[in-house]
């Protein structure tokens, strides 16, 4: 917290003094943008991104992160929104990196790039530095773990329907009848894989899911589902996206196996969603106190101890966090198509959530 604090003054008693020294006075949005790049420091660009060998030399892979930071800050819902603001004004083209408008490069640039930063998890890595890096050794008191539907532009995937096996008769088998043995479900399997292993079950293709809203009534979606570990200060830390149909408790271990490398954790709070013995016990081994809504589906509904109850209160940062993506940081443009494309859509917007929460503790 200390890095980030002498991050923050020099901000504001250097840098924003100096850049409008040299240019027009900087806007609320502009020295947003500016504090979130601080906050994030000189990342290292992904491997693909750099020139290897003999050809035309790529445009300013720096420049271009920068341009995609401002679209998340501004909430553009295309890219040739984001290309005309910068053709119009001067300073945003200037804090990006581009001195005359001229430079500024093609819409089929801005979308070769776009492709390159989607390439792997470099966005969730970077996003994992900026955090460990400014948030230090801080204790987390509560993690709040939800989800969020995310709507996409592309055909669902029709699932592949397996052959049922016939149906028995009830009651004990017979001496020479063979029962086939009852598979066990991706959660109990959780537990004791690892977070690469779990990661690489969950179905990321994009599908139909369903959800039933405040009054009751089910919603339906063609898209995505976006998981994620809130800290307080609704400040983003884990962060995993799976097809709509997923549900919610099948991603909680793996999300917990995220957080657990990132910050030390006191509590994790969850809905009823999440309501199931491998999920407490799991939490319990890491040290943490679970505190999980229960599920009516389980028998009588036991309610909270007052203590708990309060603490539980907490868990409504996950949703603000995921109101402020949607609503401020383009959560709801998302206009690219596949998992690993929506996903670094989504991750500009966590980006510039967690550098300005992180500089609201501050504050």
């Amino acid at each position: 917290m200390r890095a980030l604090s002498s991050i923050w003054f020099s901000i504001q008693t250097r840098l924003f003094p100096a850049l409008e020294e040299e240019l027009d006075p900087l806007t609320e949005k502009q020295k947003k943008l500016v504090a979130v790049m601080e906050v994030m420091g000189h990342l290292a660009l992904p491997p693909s991104c750099r020139r290897w060998g003999t050809g035309r030399k790529p445009r300013n892979r720096y420049s271009l992160f920068k341009a995609f930071i401002a679209k998340a800050v501004y909430d553009f819902a295309t890219t040739e929104l984001l290309v005309e603001h910068l053709h119009s004004s001067k300073n945003l083209h200037m804090l990006c990196g581009w001195e005359y408008k001229e430079q500024i490069p093609s819409l089929s640039t801005f979308s070769r790039a776009f492709a390159q930063f989607a390439e792997g998890d470099w966005l969730v890595k970077a996003h994992e530095a900026m955090v460990k890096n400014s948030y230090g050794d801080k204790i987390a008191g509560h993690l709040s773990r939800d989800s969020s539907a995310i709507e996409a532009r592309e055909k669902p995937v029709r699932k592949s329907v397996e052959p049922k096996p016939p149906k028995r008769r009830k009651g004990r088998p017979k001496k020479d009848e063979t029962v086939a043995p009852k598979l066990p479900n991706r959660l109990s399997l959780q537990p004791n894989r690892s977070l690469a292993e779990n990661l690489a079950d969950l179905p990321k293709a994009c599908d139909i899911g369903t959800k039933k809203n405040s009054k009751g009534h089910c919603e339906h979606w063609i898209g995505y589902k976006l998981h994620a570990d809130v800290m307080d200060g609704e400040i983003p830390l884990s962060l995993v996206l799976t097809s709509a149909s997923v549900h919610d408790s099948q991603v909680a271990i793996p999300l917990a196996q995220l957080s657990e490398e990132r910050v030390t954790s006191l509590y994790d709070l969850m809905d009823a969603a999440y309501d199931a013995d491998e999920i407490k016990k799991y939490s319990k081994s890491l040290g943490h106190v679970p505190l999980i809504d229960a599920n009516p589906r389980r028998g009588e509904k036991m309610p909270m101890a007052p203590a708990e109850n309060n603490r539980y209160k907490n868990r409504t940062t996950a949703e603000r966090v995921f109101s402020m993506l949607k609503d401020n940081h383009g959560g709801r443009h998302v206009r690219v198509r596949g998992p690993q494309k929506v996903m670094a859509h989504l991750m500009f917007g966590v980006i510039v959530i967690t550098a300005t929460q992180l500089l609201q503790l501050l504050l």
